[in-house]
């Protein structure tokens, strides 16, 4: 059996990771089951790629399309074009996409037009926002997929409803997760640590990149006003994403204890999560590792794909209303934050569940 694993973006890397080293020790056992590891390009940077790669130990990739960069239209179409190529040149069993970004969505098309099953880990989660580029992804990728690999009883739910029939859904678990508790002990302590005078559960983290929250002046400057004098002088440190930068330096918006810095690696940014009082964040992603580390997390979106972080973890969902998010930091500073618990089976082993699953499938 070979199957063509596809990466395109940042939140892949945590996600293919631990499949990858589940096929490994299977071949090791003489199963008849290897793959060929495809780079679309989506993201091409070394800040947002090359570091991944080497942190999380993903070997090299077998091709990689280079199709980043251009409007959404022009990457989902270059790196069709580029994989069916692929896909010619290596004909495959199945193709195994992961997470909602563009590579996911257009890989499965590409997959399914050439006759070639489509598996989807991640698969079923809804955010009920069609003005995220990612639910549209999701709706269409799961629309095409044969076998659907998911993270929560609730992504089980939601692909029942829309007729998918119970033989071809697989509770598996989260593979963010596997990557997670692995590569705990491994976390490093940024370069800045020292710089900036961090301590210990004395100092928020922060993301922003979507455009409901960093593309309106006014927006972004009321959630960094709230940021400025409801963190009781504590730092907060605000690893940029390269749009929110952009927009700060056009806006002409200054900060004073919200500290900007470099994109990390995943070691670095995850142990300054980990250390965090709490963290503010519009990602869905983070959510999930801030509630399997018991972090506080503020989630500045009105909908969330991932609600089993708020039900039993540690996250909240205020909407990007600033006064929801001077509420929830009175909350964190009054200790009165939800401890919170973590899903099941978000435990370390659902790529070796996906694995078993797929020699299972394709032992039929």
């Amino acid at each position: 059996m070979l199957l063509h694993i596809i990466a395109g973006a940042r939140p892949n890397f945590m996600k293919i990771a631990p499949i990858i080293e589940a096929i490994e020790e299977v071949k090791k056992e003489g199963k008849s089951i290897d793959y060929r590891l495809i780079h679309t390009g989506q993201h091409y940077d070394k800040k947002m790629s090359g570091d991944f790669f080497e942190q999380l130990g993903i070997p090299e990739p077998h091709a990689n399309l280079e199709a980043g960069g251009g409007t959404q239209a022009e990457q989902t179409g270059a790196i069709m074009i580029r994989f069916e190529q692929e896909l010619l040149n290596h004909p495959s069993d199945l193709v195994l996409v992961v997470g909602d970004v563009t590579s996911t969505m257009a890989c499965a098309i590409t997959a399914q037009k050439m006759g070639i099953k489509v598996a989807h880990v991640e698969a079923g989660i809804r955010s009920g926002d069609w003005g995220m580029p990612e639910e549209i992804n999701r709706l269409v990728t799961d629309s095409i997929t044969n076998y659907f690999f998911t993270t929560s009883e609730v992504a089980n739910k939601n692909l029942a409803d829309s007729g998918i029939g119970k033989e071809r859904i697989f509770f598996v678990g989260n593979t963010m997760i596997d990557t997670l508790l692995k590569k705990e002990p491994q976390f490093i302590q940024p370069s800045f640590w020292q710089e900036l005078g961090l301590k210990d559960k004395q100092y928020l983290v922060m993301t922003l990149h979507r455009p409901s929250n960093v593309d309106s002046p006014e927006q972004l400057q009321c959630l960094l006003d709230v940021l400025e004098v409801g963190t009781q002088q504590l730092p907060v440190i605000f690893p940029v994403h390269p749009r929110t930068r952009n927009n700060l330096e056009k806006f002409g918006i200054k900060l004073n204890h919200v500290k900007m810095v470099e994109p990390m690696g995943y070691l670095e940014f995850n142990y300054l999560v980990k250390q965090a009082k709490g963290v503010i964040t519009d990602s869905g992603g983070i959510t999930e590792e801030t509630t399997v580390m018991g972090v506080p997390c503020m989630t500045l979106r009105n909908s969330t794909e991932r609600p089993e972080t708020c039900t039993i973890g540690t996250n909240e969902l205020l909407g990007s209303d600033p006064e929801a998010l001077k509420k929830a930091l009175h909350q964190l500073f009054a200790g009165q934050w939800k401890k919170g618990g973590i899903p099941p089976l978000w435990d370390g082993k659902a790529s070796k569940r996906i694995v078993k699953e797929l020699l299972t499938i394709y032992s039929l």
